[in-house]
């Protein structure tokens, strides 16, 4: 099974990042304001994304599930974006977005069709977080169904700064008890909000 199915949305096209991308990979990775709220620095040098390519994607592609989606305009078929879903215990969904796509809904509707296709694949449930500084990123995890489940403080790294969180979750297979817990058991200052 291709563990990242191309995906086609109304306006979009969800597919594995290429070679021929590295220079795409580069623009979204090394704008400061796309990365101001992620762990990593922005990258500086085409070698670098080069590098990213080879350890998060050429790698990821090797493996049998996991998910990591170049997401590019239907006019286009250039990268604009990426979206990510992990297969460790977390399933952590994860995205980023050009700047000049910002405030079209691009990234709800990226997002949504990759959770449907982890919702085919069987996947049990997915979970998502988000700085406390960054409430439009919380917008997109509810636009997907996610519900809120508690708030923790972590040390970020590798920028090594304190990050207040926001977890969310979505159970794809229905079973709405279920809460994951590890970010909460890792880090002693949790609590849950009434948001």
């Amino acid at each position: 099974m291709d563990n990242t199915p191309t995906i086609e949305t109304e306006r979009l096209i969800l597919r594995r990042f290429c070679r021929e991308d590295i220079p795409a990979l580069f623009a979204i990775y090394s704008d400061r304001d796309v990365n101001t709220y992620l762990p990593w620095f922005p990258l500086t040098t085409l070698a670098e994304a080069e590098e990213l390519f080879e350890r998060e994607y050429a790698k990821a592609y090797e493996q049998p599930r996991g998910y990591r989606y170049a997401v590019c305009l239907k006019t286009n078929n250039t990268p604009v974006g990426y979206v990510h879903l992990g297969m460790d215990g977390a399933r952590d969904l994860g995205y980023g977005l050009s700047k000049g796509c910002w405030h079209r809904g691009i990234t709800a509707e990226a997002a949504r069709a990759v959770v449907e296709q982890a919702g085919r694949d069987r996947v049990p449930y997915i979970t998502a977080t988000h700085d406390v500084n960054n409430p439009r990123s919380g917008h997109v995890m509810r636009a997907l169904g996610m519900r809120y489940r508690y708030t923790y403080l972590e040390q970020w790294q590798p920028k090594d700064i304190p990050v207040t969180f926001r977890m969310y979750q979505l159970n794809l297979d229905g079973d709405e008890t279920r809460v994951y817990r590890e970010y909460w058991e890792r880090h002693p200052v949790h609590y849950v909000e009434d948001i």
